[in-house]
Formats: structure tokens, C-alpha cells, sequence
């Protein structure tokens, strides 16, 4: 601290003491905040999702009621690198790295509004040169010449919070970070969510175009079977036009599957904060998944307590409730305190003598008297948009419901489809098996063949259909239900910078 600063704040001493014990009185009589007091709503009083019950009991899955999600819930999926995908994704996301930075920033403005609850403490110079005119004292006639002048000192200033404007703002503040906190744990929990449904995709289409290039296969075995036994008489021009037709339409099917795992190959490298150049599509078929046997089913009233979204809706009805404090206390008067001691003189050698040093304390009140309506109809507007923020808060809650109903029926359809196109693969390959049997023969024509063929690949493909159909749901019902973010929550705070 230089020289000059200690002299001023030693000669400033006494009176800043006085001053600090008054802001001191006038602190314990601030303890009045006006507007609600924000009050959690009630958990839902529903203990289930759907008419039928949320358990599910099936060959390949079950879910175990009252369980939470596993924060890295990705993991049950088995795939290596499906893990490595959602490190990576976690660690270089640009809308997850422009939520974190959006989360610091509101943390930090709550922060900020704490400081008014403090009193202003601040140091100001000022020299300057001045002349007065002549009618400064009348007809006296009394002129006093062009002087200079210089002042220092300390001033401290305080804002009583008399009806809590100070504390309904930092309460709105902080439910506005938390909003941003949970906020980013939905952006997190959604970007963590496209990376498994991409990867799936991406499996789903390698393997769909698996199937197909055996089908092509299979296709320009039958053409150049075809084109024999016509050769040899046994077979008529219209066997190998059907022949090459079918091989015609079965390679229709190939560009669509190779641009879905075009497109999600982008995505995913997207996701992860690279160029498509700079990142090629995981080698994923769907063989490489296990899929997850034991299901978390959370139960209703947890589940408020475990979705982002919902916490989310919660912040930001809370944040409207104290808005409602807000212009409430914007009714009542305002006090402000204030003191300041200075050293002022007329040449910079006399500053910091006795006669120099001043003081002074006072006290300000100004009360609302007419604003033309202005202030009731704008705490009327706040108390709207409370009620707004309620409903949609109730609004979030039923869709989160809803969502998780969808999706606990969509398992068990699931699995049944998955049986169902198993069988009809199975009995497809048997008449497939047939009808060749039967044409090498001469008991049946080719378009037996073919028709028997279109049916093994319809079943084929159906049942990677349904087998990626049952892999989507599965991640969809961890995603449901909040994906774990309220247990990752306990363990820690989103990452600041």
C-alpha cells in the first residue's frame, strides 16, 4: 500500500468505524424480503408409468423397479468402442463446451449479485481548477477568484435491503445457475445420447448392407444358374429376364444403406469435434452390442428428481417466483446509507493536514408514491409468468412420463418382434432351401426361387431391422429417465473454468 493510501485510510479511521457500526444496525434490520417463498412442487402421486405396470419380463430383458441409471449407462452396451466414442465426444463437443461456458458465466453473475449485499467501500481523487461567476452570492458582489483544488478520501455507500429486492435478485440469480446447471447436464446427457444412436445406426446400416451383398450374391448365383440351364434347353428367355430383374432390384437397396452410414459417420465425427474427413465412421455391426438384460425402471416420484429437463422447468419456476419477490419489493421504499471522509485543500502540499480532513454520513429514502400503475401491473406480469412457468413445469413432467410409457411398451413389442423375425427368417431359409432343391430338380421354375428368395431377404433384413429397433429403445429408456445425470450430480458439479 503506498504512502498517501495509508494516510488517508489512518485519518479515516474513526469515522469509517462510526459509519461501518451504523451499516452494521441498519444490516440486522433488513429482514424483510417481500414476494413467495419458492416451494419445490409435489412429486407426482402416480407410482407407474403405464396401465399394465412398468415391469418387464422377457426372454432376452427385465426391468428391476425402484433402480437408478448407472451415470455411464453406455457402458452396458458392451462396445469397446462405443466407450471410446463417448470419451471422446464428451471431451470435444462444441455445444457441450459452449454449455459449460454459459453454466460459469450464470455462476459467476450470481456471484456477483451477492456483492450488494455488502456495503460499497471505494477510494476517489479528484483535482480540478474552478471560477465562480459573479451572481454566485448576490447582490453582495462578493467574487472570489479562479482556484484550484484537490480532494481525497474513502466513501463507503449502502443499500438497504428493506423489502429484499437485493435477496429475491440473488435468489434469481442462482435459480437461473442452476437452470444452466441443468441445462448442461441435458446437453450433455443429449450429446452422449446421438453418440449411441449414430453408432447404432451406423451398425444397423453395416449390417443391413451385409445382408444385401450376400443377397447380391445369392442373385448372380441364380442369373448364372439361370443362363445355364437355359443354355441346355431347360430353362426359357423369361427365367433369366426375371433372374436378372430380381438382381436389378436387390441392388436398389444398397446406395440408400451406404448413405446412412455415410450420414451417420458425419454425425458422429461432428459429435466428437472433427471434420468427416478427420474421422471415420466406426467399423460397427450389430453383432458387437450386447444387449443390456437388467433394466433400470425408476419410479414416477424419483424421476422428477432425475431428468434434466424437469429440474430445468424447476430452476426456471423458481426463477419466476423470485421475480415475483422482485416486483413486490419495487412497491416499498428504499433506503440508502452513506458516508464519505475526504482530504480537500487548495494546494497539493496542504491534502493531508488536520484542516483539510471532511466527513460526512446521511441516509436517503425514496418511496414509490405514483408510477401511473406502472409498478402493480408489472408485479401482476410476474405473477403470469409464474403461473406459466408452472404449467409448463407440469407440461415437462407429463411428456417425461409419457416418454418413459412409450418406451417400456416399445421393449416389450421389441422383443416380441425380434422373436417373430427370427421364426420367419428361420422359415424362410427352409422354403428357400426347398425351392432350389426343387428347380436344380425340374419340379418347380424359377420364380419359385425367386419369390422364396424375396422372402429370406425381407426376413433377414427385417430382423436387423428389429434387432436395431430394440438396441434404440433400450438406450432410449436410460435417456428417459435422466440417464444417471441426478447420481452424477451428487458426485460433483459441472466442470468451471
Amino acid at each position: 500500500m503506498s504512502t498517501v493510501a495509508r494516510i488517508i485510510l489512518r485519518a479515516a479511521e474513526p469515522r469509517l468505524a462510526a459509519a461501518t457500526a451504523a451499516l452494521a444496525a441498519a444490516l440486522a434490520l433488513a429482514a424483510c424480503t417481500a414476494g413467495p417463498d419458492f416451494r419445490t412442487p409435489d412429486a407426482p402421486s402416480v407410482d407407474r408409468y403405464t396401465v399394465h405396470g412398468d415391469r418387464i419380463a422377457t426372454a432376452s430383458q427385465h426391468t428391476t423397479v425402484g433402480a437408478t441409471v448407472d451415470p455411464t449407462w453406455w457402458r452396458a452396451f458392451g462396445t469397446p468402442i462405443l466407450d471410446h466414442l463417448v470419451d471422446d465426444a464428451l471431451a470435444h463437443d462444441q455445444t457441450l463446451a459452449q454449455a459449460t461456458a454459459s453454466l460459469d458465466a450464470a455462476r459467476e453473475r450470481a456471484g456477483a449479485a451477492r456483492g450488494a449485499l455488502w456495503p460499497q467501500l471505494s477510494f476517489a481523487a479528484v483535482t480540478g481548477r474552478q471560477k465562480y461567476g459573479v451572481s454566485l452570492f448576490g447582490p453582495s458582489n462578493f467574487k472570489i477568484p479562479p482556484f484550484s483544488y484537490y480532494t481525497a478520501g474513502p466513501q463507503v455507500s449502502y443499500t438497504l435491503d428493506f423489502a429484499g429486492t437485493t435477496r429475491r435478485t440473488i435468489e434469481a440469480r442462482r435459480a437461473y445457475a442452476e437452470f444452466r446447471g441443468h441445462e448442461w447436464q441435458a446437453v450433455r446427457l443429449a450429446l452422449v445420447g446421438q453418440v449411441v444412436g449414430e453408432a447404432i445406426e451406423i451398425s444397423s446400416a453395416e449390417s443391413q448392407v451385409a445382408v444385401v451383398g450376400r443377397i447380391l450374391d445369392d442373385d448372380r448365383r441364380n442369373l448364372e444358374l439361370v443362363r445355364r440351364a437355359r443354355d441346355a434347353g431347360s430353362a426359357a428367355l423369361p427365367d433369366v429376364v426375371s433372374a436378372q430383374s430380381q438382381l436389378a432390384h436387390d441392388q436398389t437397396l444398397l446406395p440408400a444403406l451406404e448413405q446412412r452410414r455415410s450420414s451417420a459417420g458425419h454425425a458422429l465425427a461432428a459429435l466428437v469435434g472433427r471434420a468427416p474427413a478427420e474421422a471415420p465412421g466406426p467399423d460397427l455391426v450389430l453383432d458387437d452390442w450386447h444387449l443390456p438384460a437388467d433394466l433400470p425402471a425408476t419410479l414416477p416420484s424419483q424421476l422428477v428428481r432425475s431428468r434434466p429437463d424437469i429440474r430445468a422447468a424447476e430452476s426456471q419456476l423458481h426463477e419466476a417466483s423470485a421475480a415475483v419477490g422482485i416486483a413486490t419489493a419495487q412497491l416499498y421504499p428504499q433506503i440508502v446509507l452513506s458516508a464519505n471522509t475526504t482530504q480537500q485543500a487548495l494546494e497539493p502540499a496542504h491534502l493531508f493536514d488536520a484542516a483539510a480532513n471532511a466527513w460526512s454520513f446521511a441516509g436517503g429514502l425514496t418511496a414509490p408514491l405514483f408510477e401511473g400503475g406502472r409498478l402493480r401491473a408489472e408485479r401482476r406480469a410476474a405473477i403470469d409468468d409464474y403461473h406459466a412457468a408452472l404449467a409448463d413445469y407440469h407440461q415437462t413432467v407429463l411428456d417425461a412420463f409419457r416418454q418413459v410409457a412409450d418406451v417400456l411398451r416399445a421393449l416389450q413389442h421389441d422383443e416380441a418382434e425380434v422373436t417373430a423375425q427370427r421364426q420367419a427368417l428361420r422359415t424362410a431359409v427352409d422354403s428357400l432351401r426347398l425351392a432350389r432343391l426343387a428347380y436344380r430338380e425340374g419340379a418347380s421354375g424359377i420364380l419359385n426361387v425367386l419369390d422364396a428368395e424375396r422372402l429370406a431377404a425381407q426376413a433377414e433384413l427385417g430382423l436387423v431391422q428389429a434387432r436395431t429397433r430394440q438396441l434404440q429403445d433400450t438406450a432410449l429408456l436410460y435417456l428417459a429417465q435422466g440417464g444417471g445425470t441426478a447420481v452424477a450430480a451428487a458426485g460433483g458439479r459441472a466442470p468451471q473454468h
